[in-house]
């Protein structure tokens, strides 16, 4: 006898799996879209964030630079300022805008697909808001992250945080 499988149902990423999405390099074609469309939480002069639609974690957010660039060398010293104020703003954003606030972030930054990058040819850096305790078995026994925050609504509170942030005069966390 089979033992019984539980069925976990993510419906909403079949529309990103098999939506209609043009040729090319998938965060310069999500630029031209709308920010709530697209789960773009801010844009500056030469960088943007947006949200993760594979999140490891509710508030998973990518900071990039708007140009088409897979190098960390090719970065102009503007696009590179701007992307650290970008996730120190994210930072700020996240501790404010999630319940209990994170504990810990993970920053990341992986160059080249030997590295891990899932999009080489577009750096961009990954934001993960962490909490404690928040891995347990099923990642680790069913290869399965379960994500507790639908990505509309954590998309709707990182936006609001983001718009009322005083662009870090307070330097002191929060």
């Amino acid at each position: 006898m089979t033992p019984a499988v539980d069925n976990l149902w993510s419906a909403w990423r079949s529309e990103y799996v098999l939506g209609d999405r043009p040729d090319g390099c998938p965060l310069c074609w999500n630029q031209a879209r709308g920010d709530e469309d697209a789960f773009i939480v801010a844009r500056g002069e030469n960088v943007y964030a947006m949200l993760n639609l594979f999140p490891y974690n509710p508030g998973h957010i990518m900071v990039m630079p708007k140009r088409h660039i897979g190098s960390f060398e090719q970065l102009t010293l503007e696009e590179s300022a701007e992307a650290q104020r970008f996730l120190e703003r994210s930072i700020r954003a996240l501790r404010r805008s999630m319940r209990g606030g994170p504990h810990g972030f993970n920053i990341g930054l992986n160059l080249g697909s030997a590295a891990g990058a899932g999009i080489p040819e577009h750096l961009h850096w990954q934001l993960v808001p962490r909490w404690d305790g928040d891995t347990n078995f099923m990642p680790t026994l069913a290869d399965v992250k379960v994500v507790p925050q639908r990505m509309q609504a954590t998309w709707q509170h990182l936006h609001e945080a983001w718009q009322d942030d005083d662009e870090g005069t307070d330097r002191d966390g929060v």
